[in-house]
């Protein structure tokens, strides 16, 4: 198989080539590597491709046998492996266990073969002190979005089919946006994040994949989907397989779509016109469809997002004891730092304020949208943007004004994270000048089978399987 076929097929497809043995699971390894050496040098998505990546352990059967796959350096561990999360100060750090997820992912006979780079603690965009810049496909001069910056380059330039994702704040769907691909952020509890990281970010945050068909993301649900001891939150388990729900009628919907702001960011005017015309092709289809205004106010947003932030912040001193290191401009960088400050010195009695004001909005968001079956957003309100911006490497903005930036701009995922929401980024238009735009839809609490269907009927209805950045594996760069 030569390169450029191997980076054109989804996971899906290159786990049938190794089931009907007509490639192997080793051949694909030494493809992936292939791909890592031509093309990271340009993007830089991985920040460690194991020496050893031909002999990582996988099942020969699954739904994945043999296909490459990246780990996020935040979020999902193997034991023995460095995770560094980014970060100065955890350089040389090595979990003693596999999370969970990776469990899950050898089981179902994906080969983890490296990591990928993540802005410093997920905070901000494509860029941190450790990792230096990750760059856009599809622009190089680009951000490819936080956090989960590396998976998402890697796979839009077709390193790997898929590789894992982490959406504490939209950080699977912010970089699928800005990528052109696929980035589901799961329901509360629909993923397990044990052993070690059970209810972080109470229960905010979420391990998943990013991926470029909806076939990928459907399989990639049933591998990784199901409870484990200790979890927090237990939720409904699905009535069967999502891949099923590839073959199954959607229905007729009440659809709702924000066509206006969700914050102090505006809409360009491509990002509309790609929610507009989704919004009329679903018409088309025989749903209902219905504008609706923002259910919240940003500064009660952006308070949330900069108190979650803080607390987590604050306790970064325990981390520096325990890598033995001290916490200064030599191991965080200028805005984590801040954070730190602001964090550590907050009263006891700011984490009741925090829960409250996240009780308030779960219960006036749920009140809002309720009615709908699924919502039409945008993803985000622009296109990806030059590097260097929204970035805790920045030493002259405050902690303040980079919650406050970063939280009007991300507002329209964010607020899905606190109501646990499931919602998906699709790749659904590009710009004027050629960067994608993605769409998201949310569908109510639990309903993932909702959004695989809805999600088969746009990549049926607006094919983006042929779209390909100008820096691609195997292609011209």
């Amino acid at each position: 198989m030569r390169l450029l076929e191997y980076a054109t097929y989804d996971a899906t497809g290159l786990a049938q080539l190794v089931n009907r043995r007509e490639i192997s699971a080793i051949e694909l390894v030494q493809l992936a590597r292939e791909a890592h050496d031509r093309i990271n040098p340009t993007i830089n998505a991985v920040v460690e491709f194991y020496d050893d990546a031909e002999s990582v352990p996988g099942s020969d059967t699954g739904p994945f046998s043999g296909v490459p796959f990246l780990r996020k350096d935040m979020g999902t561990y193997e034991a023995g492996r460095l995770q560094e999360f980014g970060s100065r100060l955890f350089v040389g750090n090595r979990p003693t266990v596999d999370c969970y997820f990776i469990q899950r992912a050898r089981a179902a006979g994906l080969r983890v073969l490296g990591r990928s780079t993540t802005p410093e603690l997920g905070i901000g965009s494509s860029e941190s002190a450790l990792c230096g810049v990750t760059r856009n496909p599809w622009n190089l001069d680009r951000t490819t979005g936080g956090s989960t910056a590396g998976s998402a380059a890697a796979v839009a330039a077709g390193m790997v089919p898929i590789a894992s994702g982490g959406d504490g704040g939209g950080s699977i769907r912010i970089p699928a946006s800005f990528c052109g691909l696929v980035g589901l952020n799961p329901s509360r509890g629909r993923i397990s994040t044990g052993p070690n990281e059970q209810d972080r970010a109470f229960g905010l945050s979420k391990n998943f994949v990013m991926c470029r068909t909806v076939r990928d993301m459907a399989a990639a649900l049933d591998v990784f989907s199901g409870p484990h001891p200790g979890d927090p939150f237990i939720i409904v388990q699905p009535d069967r397989r999502y891949v099923s729900e590839l073959s199954q009628p959607t229905g007729v919907l009440r659809i709702g779509v924000a066509m206006t702001p969700w914050g102090a960011v505006d809409i360009e005017p491509d990002v509309m016109q790609a929610v507009d015309s989704t919004a009329r092709l679903l018409e088309e289809m025989g749903h209902t469809v219905i504008d609706i205004d923002a259910p919240f106010e940003v500064e009660d947003l952006c308070k949330i997002w900069f108190g979650l932030t803080s607390l987590s912040s604050g306790s970064l001193e325990i981390s520096a004891q325990a890598m033995g290191r001290s916490l200064n401009a030599e191991t965080v960088e200028p805005v984590t730092l801040k954070l730190n400050e602001y964090g550590k010195n907050l009263p006891l009695s700011y984490s009741r304020e925090v829960h409250e004001a996240l009780r308030i909005m779960r219960l006036q968001v749920g009140e809002a949208l309720h009615s709908f079956d699924i919502v039409l957003t945008p993803t985000m309100p622009i296109v990806a943007f030059p590097h260097g911006i929204y970035n805790t490497t920045n030493p002259t903005i405050s902690a303040e004004d980079f919650m406050k930036v970063t939280s009007a701009l991300y507002s329209q995922v964010g607020v899905f994270n606190i109501t646990g929401q499931p919602s998906v980024s699709l790749p659904l238009a590009q710009s004027a000048d050629g960067l994608p735009i993605g769409v998201q839809i949310v569908s109510r609490f639990g309903e993932e089978a909702m959004l695989v269907r809805v999600a088969r009927d746009l990549e049926e209805a607006i094919p983006w399987a042929g779209r390909r950045p100008p820096v691609f594996v195997g292609g011209p760069e």
